[in-house]
Order: C-alpha cells, then sequence, then structure tokens
C-alpha cells in the first residue's frame, strides 16, 4: 500500500486518538466512562496502534484493524450523549473526538479504496 498524504494523515490522527484511549485508562473516575468502557477503550486503541504500524509498513490488515478498532471506539463513546449525569464538558470532547475518528475513518478507508481500484 502506497504511504500517500491521506493515509499518513488518517494514520497519525486515528494513531493519536488511539493512544488518548490508551493513556487516559488511569486517569478516569470510575464512572466517566465506567471502567469496563475505558478498559474495552485502552485495548482498542492498543490494536488503532499496532494497526497503525502495521499500516505505515504498507499493510492492508493493519489498515482494516485501525479502521475496525476506531469504529468500535467511537461506538462505545455514543452513550454519552443520552447519559444524564455526564458533564456537559465530556459530552463535547467525545462529539470532537467522534468528529475526529469519523475523519482518520475516512482517510485510511480511501487510501484502501484507492489501491483497490489501481489494482484492478
Amino acid at each position: 500500500m502506497n504511504r500517500t498524504r491521506l493515509l499518513v494523515t488518517g494514520l497519525v490522527l486515528s494513531g493519536l486518538l488511539g493512544l488518548i484511549d490508551v493513556i487516559s485508562l488511569p486517569f478516569g473516575d470510575g464512572e466517566h466512562p465506567p471502567v469496563a468502557v475505558a478498559v474495552v477503550g485502552a485495548v482498542l486503541g492498543l490494536i488503532t496502534l499496532v494497526g497503525a504500524v502495521l499500516a505505515w509498513r504498507g499493510s492492508r490488515a493493519g489498515a482494516v484493524a485501525v479502521i475496525v478498532t476506531r469504529l468500535l471506539s467511537g461506538l462505545s463513546a455514543v452513550p454519552a450523549f443520552f447519559v444524564d449525569d455526564v458533564p456537559g464538558a465530556l459530552v463535547g470532547a467525545v462529539a470532537f473526538a467522534l468528529l475526529v475518528t469519523l475523519a482518520g475513518v475516512a482517510l485510511v478507508a480511501s487510501a484502501l479504496r484507492t489501491r483497490a481500484v489501481t489494482e484492478g
């Protein structure tokens, strides 16, 4: 897989989000997010980081891992919009993270599509 600017940007955005997922685990209060959600997020973040490194080296499977883990991580954050006791600042941070997640996924996915089109 060629390392285009779009792919690099998507991998960097996704990698930063994965890193935030991993390093934010010990800083939660156990309520926002719940411990189980934070642990799942950290695991998804770790898989994202591994996938980003593999995708950087040209692995399509790594790029797919980044896309899947970022989408799952984004889905795990959606309840923040519907739970009553989530602080407003946290809801704003989740909304921003979801936008960045979607941008990163779109950039990585576009690199996969470009490769598939040029191969066919």
